[in-house]
């Protein structure tokens, strides 16, 4: 947006300054002819001829009070432009970082010293600011990426096998029409958990009362056939816990939740547990498995995208996309809640989320 040229902020101030001089010296003036002048003879002689008179002072005293004002308004304006420029030095420190920052150094930081004043902490909350941004600039770099990568491994083995049955017709057509059809339906699964991620970091969804119990047991009715098939006890229990969000959203996270704690589990004999609850005006979805400890510094980057933990053994033969619990993590920060993985002290996890509560 252009526009049009005006006075600089230090001018405008060093203008002021001077003003401000130049009007206290005046009504100075004022006030000395006001309450001393007007009680002097104004006569050419004078009292008894020896006194002076107004006259006599005003031809004197004038020329002194221009010189005065000249002075004051001078001073005003060299001492108003260096005050100025010595307040407005912050200001230009912090303006040339934004300029930098606007380049694309994103790393760059003001680190204001002294005590703290308004320009201080204006600084000091540009940093942080710019601190915010670089960490998600690099996380939004990081992920496209790793989601880069993740698309183009299944595309390459597509075309490994499209390659192979075109060099070989006699290779067998329903073994490779199984394997393209699991190459296809992975790409299928990551496309869509890249677009509800997208559309969960941006809020773009409408709100409705949604009580997590219901979504509990819905989820879990979906993927009681997973967790027999692996021989796991899925139990839920719990009571009614309101919230305010998008329901397919919320079922996507306890569903996700749910699934990773099937699928992430023992071998056999293992128990998923899926609590509801309301406590302190919250609703909270506690998911607990069981399964092998897991190192307390793996836990915090289980929630990054593409993040799968070589510790956390799957009880099927392959690996998933990587962006189930990020997934999770993205949902709930969209929806105001919080997000808690503790390592169970005889193996597996206990996931907590909570939600802000409705009556």
């Amino acid at each position: 947006m252009s526009r049009r040229p005006g006075l600089s902020v230090r001018l405008r101030l060093t203008l002021s300054y001077a003003g401000f001089l130049a009007v206290a010296g005046a009504l100075l003036l004022a006030v000395v002819w006001g309450f001393l002048l007007r009680y002097v003879p104004d006569n050419q002689q004078g009292l008894l001829g020896i006194s002076p008179n107004r006259y006599l002072l005003v031809r004197t005293f004038g020329p002194a009070a221009a010189v005065a004002m000249a002075f004051l308004l001078v001073f005003g304006l060299v001492g108003g432009w260096i005050l100025a420029g010595r307040m407005l030095a912050p200001l230009t420190r912090i303006t040339a970082a934004a300029r930098t920052v606007g380049s694309g150094s994103l790393s760059h930081r003001i680190r204001m010293e002294g005590r703290r004043d308004e320009f201080r902490e204006l600084a000091d909350t540009f940093d942080a600011m710019l601190e915010r941004l670089e960490s998600h600039v690099a996380e939004q770099q990081r992920f496209a990426a790793n989601a880069s990568h993740e698309l183009r491994t299944p595309l390459a083995v597509s075309q490994a096998l499209l390659d192979v049955a075109r060099r070989d017709p006699t290779r067998d057509r329903e073994e490779l029409l199984e394997r393209l059809a699991a190459v296809n339906a992975r790409s299928i699964g990551l496309t869509e958990a890249l677009l509800v991620l997208s559309r969960s970091d941006r809020g773009a969804f409408d709100r409705e009362s949604v009580d997590l119990s219901l979504v509990a047991e819905e989820a879990a009715e979906t993927l009681l056939p997973l967790a027999e098939q692996r021989g796991i006890t899925l139990d839920v229990t719990g009571g009614a816990a309101r919230t305010s969000g998008s329901a397919e959203l919320l079922l996507r996270l306890v569903t996700n939740l749910v699934q990773n704690a099937v699928v992430y589990n023992l071998p056999a004999g293992g128990t998923v547990k899926v609590h509801t609850e309301t406590r302190g005006g919250a609703s909270v979805v506690r998911v607990e498995n069981t399964g092998r400890p897991l190192p307390p510094d793996l836990v915090p980057t289980l929630t990054e995208p593409f993040r799968r933990g070589t510790e956390r053994v799957r009880t099927d033969g392959h690996a998933g996309v990587g962006l189930g619990l990020a997934l999770v993590h993205s949902i709930v920060r969209a929806h105001d809640g919080t997000l808690d993985l503790v390592p169970r002290p005889g193996g597996g996890l206990v996931v907590t989320v909570r939600l802000p509560g409705m009556p």
